[in-house]
Protein backbone atom coordinates (compact mmCIF):
# COMPACT_ATOMS: atom_id res chain seq x y z
CA UNK A 1 0.00 0.00 0.00
CA UNK A 2 1.49 3.25 -1.00
CA UNK A 3 1.43 6.86 0.96
CA UNK A 4 -1.04 8.47 -1.70
CA UNK A 5 -3.32 5.47 -0.76
CA UNK A 6 -3.34 5.80 2.37
CA UNK A 7 -3.96 8.93 2.96
CA UNK A 8 -6.52 9.29 -0.13
CA UNK A 9 -7.98 6.78 2.27
CA UNK A 10 -7.31 9.55 5.53
CA UNK A 11 -9.11 12.19 3.59
CA UNK A 12 -12.48 9.61 3.04
CA UNK A 13 -12.97 9.06 6.27
CA UNK A 14 -12.28 12.83 7.31
CA UNK A 15 -15.09 13.49 4.96
CA UNK A 16 -17.21 11.07 6.17
CA UNK A 17 -16.68 12.00 9.63
CA UNK A 18 -18.74 14.99 10.40
CA UNK A 19 -21.95 12.71 9.16
CA UNK A 20 -21.20 9.76 11.24
CA UNK A 21 -20.66 12.17 14.37
CA UNK A 22 -23.95 14.19 13.39
CA UNK A 23 -26.07 11.22 12.35
CA UNK A 24 -25.06 7.96 12.00
CA UNK A 25 -23.56 7.90 15.98
CA UNK A 26 -26.99 9.75 17.46
CA UNK A 27 -29.21 6.86 15.77
CA UNK A 28 -26.89 4.18 16.65
CA UNK A 29 -26.56 4.85 20.07
CA UNK A 30 -30.37 5.09 20.54
CA UNK A 31 -30.92 1.58 19.29
CA UNK A 32 -27.86 0.29 21.92
CA UNK A 33 -29.46 2.32 24.52
CA UNK A 34 -32.84 0.78 23.81
CA UNK A 35 -31.92 -2.66 23.11
CA UNK A 36 -28.56 -3.59 24.47
CA UNK A 37 -28.69 -1.98 27.68
CA UNK A 38 -32.30 -2.26 27.77
CA UNK A 39 -33.48 1.37 28.84
CA UNK A 40 -36.95 3.10 28.00
CA UNK A 41 -38.02 4.87 25.10
CA UNK A 42 -37.71 7.99 27.02
CA UNK A 43 -34.24 7.34 28.36
CA UNK A 44 -32.69 5.66 25.38
CA UNK A 45 -33.60 9.51 23.18
CA UNK A 46 -32.43 11.73 26.40
CA UNK A 47 -29.22 10.14 25.97
CA UNK A 48 -28.42 9.77 22.48
CA UNK A 49 -29.17 13.57 22.36
CA UNK A 50 -25.91 13.83 24.31
CA UNK A 51 -23.67 14.10 21.34
CA UNK A 52 -25.76 15.86 19.06
CA UNK A 53 -26.57 18.99 22.10
CA UNK A 54 -22.46 18.55 22.15
CA UNK A 55 -21.38 19.24 18.63
CA UNK A 56 -24.49 21.71 18.34
CA UNK A 57 -23.39 23.92 21.33
CA UNK A 58 -19.51 23.15 20.28
CA UNK A 59 -20.01 24.38 16.66
CA UNK A 60 -21.79 27.89 18.24
CA UNK A 61 -18.82 28.70 20.54
CA UNK A 62 -15.96 27.65 18.87
CA UNK A 63 -16.63 28.31 15.33
CA UNK A 64 -19.28 30.94 15.62
CA UNK A 65 -21.56 29.14 13.50
CA UNK A 66 -24.92 26.80 14.26
CA UNK A 67 -24.25 22.91 13.56
CA UNK A 68 -27.29 22.06 11.09
CA UNK A 69 -26.84 18.21 11.05
CA UNK A 70 -26.33 17.65 14.80
CA UNK A 71 -28.97 20.57 15.59
CA UNK A 72 -31.31 18.88 12.90
CA UNK A 73 -30.60 15.82 14.90
CA UNK A 74 -31.41 17.46 18.17
CA UNK A 75 -34.57 18.33 17.35
CA UNK A 76 -35.39 15.11 15.81
CA UNK A 77 -34.95 13.65 19.23
CA UNK A 78 -36.51 16.44 21.49
CA UNK A 79 -39.26 16.21 19.10
CA UNK A 80 -39.25 12.22 19.88
CA UNK A 81 -39.43 13.11 23.56
CA UNK A 82 -42.51 14.83 23.42
CA UNK A 83 -44.08 12.15 21.78
CA UNK A 84 -42.97 9.36 24.03
CA UNK A 85 -45.87 10.38 26.33
CA UNK A 86 -48.23 10.27 23.89
CA UNK A 87 -50.17 7.16 24.28
CA UNK A 88 -53.92 5.68 24.12
CA UNK A 89 -55.51 5.99 20.85
CA UNK A 90 -53.61 3.23 18.56
CA UNK A 91 -54.49 6.35 15.46
CA UNK A 92 -53.11 8.91 17.08
CA UNK A 93 -49.83 6.47 17.89
CA UNK A 94 -49.22 5.68 14.19
CA UNK A 95 -49.82 9.49 13.31
CA UNK A 96 -47.13 10.65 15.95
CA UNK A 97 -44.47 9.11 13.68
CA UNK A 98 -45.10 11.26 10.89
CA UNK A 99 -44.03 14.14 13.09
CA UNK A 100 -40.46 12.99 12.56
CA UNK A 101 -40.65 13.14 8.89
CA UNK A 102 -42.19 16.98 9.47
CA UNK A 103 -39.65 18.06 11.53
CA UNK A 104 -36.81 17.01 9.56
CA UNK A 105 -38.48 18.39 6.61
CA UNK A 106 -39.31 21.83 7.35
CA UNK A 107 -35.94 21.63 9.54
CA UNK A 108 -34.56 21.32 5.99
CA UNK A 109 -36.60 23.89 3.86
CA UNK A 110 -35.96 26.52 6.20
CA UNK A 111 -32.33 25.83 5.78
CA UNK A 112 -32.25 26.50 2.07
CA UNK A 113 -34.46 29.58 2.65
CA UNK A 114 -31.74 30.78 5.05
CA UNK A 115 -29.22 30.11 2.65
CA UNK A 116 -27.21 27.88 4.43
CA UNK A 117 -29.08 24.07 2.40
CA UNK A 118 -28.84 21.25 4.99
CA UNK A 119 -28.49 18.39 2.85
CA UNK A 120 -25.34 20.10 1.51
CA UNK A 121 -23.47 18.32 4.63
CA UNK A 122 -24.31 14.74 3.99
CA UNK A 123 -24.15 15.41 0.40
CA UNK A 124 -20.06 16.04 -0.22
CA UNK A 125 -18.98 13.24 1.12
CA UNK A 126 -20.23 11.34 -1.66
CA UNK A 127 -19.81 13.95 -4.55
CA UNK A 128 -16.01 14.71 -3.83
CA UNK A 129 -15.02 10.80 -2.59
CA UNK A 130 -11.99 12.49 -0.84
CA UNK A 131 -9.95 13.10 -3.72
CA UNK A 132 -7.90 16.51 -3.24
CA UNK A 133 -9.00 17.96 -6.65
CA UNK A 134 -12.68 17.07 -6.36
CA UNK A 135 -12.58 18.90 -2.80
CA UNK A 136 -11.00 21.84 -4.28
CA UNK A 137 -12.74 22.08 -7.34
CA UNK A 138 -16.41 21.57 -5.05
CA UNK A 139 -15.01 24.60 -2.96
CA UNK A 140 -14.47 26.96 -5.91
CA UNK A 141 -18.04 26.14 -6.91
CA UNK A 142 -19.43 26.94 -3.52
CA UNK A 143 -17.45 30.03 -3.16
CA UNK A 144 -18.56 31.47 -6.44
CA UNK A 145 -15.37 31.43 -8.04
CA UNK A 146 -16.04 29.94 -10.90
CA UNK A 147 -18.09 29.90 -14.11
CA UNK A 148 -20.14 27.04 -13.38
CA UNK A 149 -21.10 28.54 -9.00
CA UNK A 150 -24.15 29.96 -10.45
CA UNK A 151 -25.50 26.54 -11.83
CA UNK A 152 -24.23 24.37 -8.81
CA UNK A 153 -25.66 26.37 -5.89
CA UNK A 154 -28.79 26.18 -7.53
CA UNK A 155 -28.61 22.82 -7.99
CA UNK A 156 -27.60 22.53 -4.26
CA UNK A 157 -30.30 24.56 -3.07
CA UNK A 158 -32.69 21.99 -5.24
CA UNK A 159 -31.40 18.72 -3.66
CA UNK A 160 -32.07 20.21 -0.43
CA UNK A 161 -36.04 21.32 -1.38
CA UNK A 162 -36.14 18.05 -2.91
CA UNK A 163 -35.49 16.25 0.69
CA UNK A 164 -37.63 18.52 2.51
CA UNK A 165 -40.49 18.38 -0.07
CA UNK A 166 -40.23 14.62 -0.02
CA UNK A 167 -40.18 14.02 3.79
CA UNK A 168 -43.57 16.51 3.90
CA UNK A 169 -45.59 14.64 1.43
CA UNK A 170 -43.89 11.34 3.55
CA UNK A 171 -45.75 13.31 6.43
CA UNK A 172 -48.87 14.29 4.81
CA UNK A 173 -49.29 10.84 3.57
CA UNK A 174 -48.81 8.81 6.61
CA UNK A 175 -50.97 11.22 8.52
CA UNK A 176 -54.00 10.94 6.09
CA UNK A 177 -53.21 7.03 6.35
CA UNK A 178 -53.16 6.82 10.54
CA UNK A 179 -57.06 8.40 10.10
CA UNK A 180 -58.39 7.07 7.34
CA UNK A 181 -56.68 2.80 6.58
CA UNK A 182 -57.23 0.49 9.16
CA UNK A 183 -54.86 0.17 12.12
CA UNK A 184 -53.53 -3.20 11.29
CA UNK A 185 -52.59 -2.07 7.43
CA UNK A 186 -51.42 0.91 8.00
CA UNK A 187 -49.00 -0.82 10.67
CA UNK A 188 -47.02 -2.23 7.64
CA UNK A 189 -48.19 0.39 5.20
CA UNK A 190 -46.32 3.48 7.18
CA UNK A 191 -42.89 1.61 6.45
CA UNK A 192 -43.72 0.90 2.85
CA UNK A 193 -44.64 4.54 2.84
CA UNK A 194 -41.23 5.51 3.95
CA UNK A 195 -39.44 3.49 1.58
CA UNK A 196 -41.08 4.68 -1.32
CA UNK A 197 -40.50 8.02 -0.08
CA UNK A 198 -36.49 7.56 0.35
CA UNK A 199 -36.23 6.09 -3.33
CA UNK A 200 -38.79 8.84 -4.58
CA UNK A 201 -35.93 11.46 -2.95
CA UNK A 202 -32.88 9.62 -4.17
CA UNK A 203 -34.57 9.09 -7.72
CA UNK A 204 -35.65 12.94 -7.89
CA UNK A 205 -32.74 14.69 -6.43
CA UNK A 206 -30.11 12.72 -8.14
CA UNK A 207 -31.56 13.98 -11.45
CA UNK A 208 -31.92 17.05 -10.67
CA UNK A 209 -29.59 17.90 -8.49
CA UNK A 210 -26.82 15.49 -7.70
CA UNK A 211 -26.33 13.92 -11.17
CA UNK A 212 -25.89 17.29 -12.81
CA UNK A 213 -23.53 19.00 -9.22
CA UNK A 214 -21.06 15.26 -10.51
CA UNK A 215 -21.22 16.74 -13.68
CA UNK A 216 -20.01 20.62 -12.91
CA UNK A 217 -17.44 18.77 -10.49
CA UNK A 218 -16.01 16.38 -13.09
CA UNK A 219 -15.97 19.37 -15.59
CA UNK A 220 -13.94 21.50 -13.11
CA UNK A 221 -11.14 19.21 -11.77
CA UNK A 222 -10.79 19.00 -15.59
CA UNK A 223 -10.82 22.48 -16.58
CA UNK A 224 -7.98 23.27 -13.55
CA UNK A 225 -6.03 20.61 -15.07
CA UNK A 226 -6.57 21.85 -18.54
CA UNK A 227 -5.06 25.12 -17.11
CA UNK A 228 -2.21 23.56 -15.45
CA UNK A 229 -0.94 21.69 -18.09
CA UNK A 230 -1.38 24.92 -20.81
CA UNK A 231 0.54 26.78 -18.33
CA UNK A 232 3.32 24.16 -17.68
CA UNK A 233 3.77 23.60 -21.75
CA UNK A 234 3.94 26.89 -22.41
CA UNK A 235 6.57 27.17 -20.10
CA UNK A 236 8.09 24.80 -21.86
CA UNK A 237 7.88 26.14 -24.91
CA UNK A 238 9.03 29.57 -23.76
CA UNK A 239 12.31 27.67 -22.27
CA UNK A 240 12.91 25.70 -25.34
CA UNK A 241 12.38 28.73 -27.95
CA UNK A 242 14.67 31.04 -25.42
CA UNK A 243 17.48 27.88 -25.49
CA UNK A 244 17.68 28.00 -29.47
CA UNK A 245 17.71 32.19 -29.93
CA UNK A 246 20.79 31.94 -26.95
CA UNK A 247 22.38 29.26 -29.04
CA UNK A 248 22.07 31.01 -32.83
CA UNK A 249 24.75 33.57 -31.86
CA UNK A 250 27.29 31.28 -30.52
CA UNK A 251 26.95 28.94 -33.70
CA UNK A 252 27.63 32.48 -35.45
CA UNK A 253 30.79 33.25 -34.05
CA UNK A 254 32.07 29.90 -33.92
CA UNK A 255 31.81 30.39 -37.45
Amino acid sequence: MTTNTVAQGRKKTNAFAPLLMDVAVPIGSYYLFKSAFGMSTFAALAWSSVGPAVRTVWSVVKERKANGLAGLILVVNVVGLLLSFVAGDPRLMLAKDSAVSSTVGIGILVSVWLGRPMMTAGLKPFLVKGKADREAAWERLLSGGSVRSAAFLRAERVYSVVWGVVLLAECVVRLVGAYTVPVDTMVWLGSVVMVVAIGTGVVVSGGLAAGPMVGMIGAETGAETGAEGTAEGGGEREVEGHGRGQGMPALVAAK
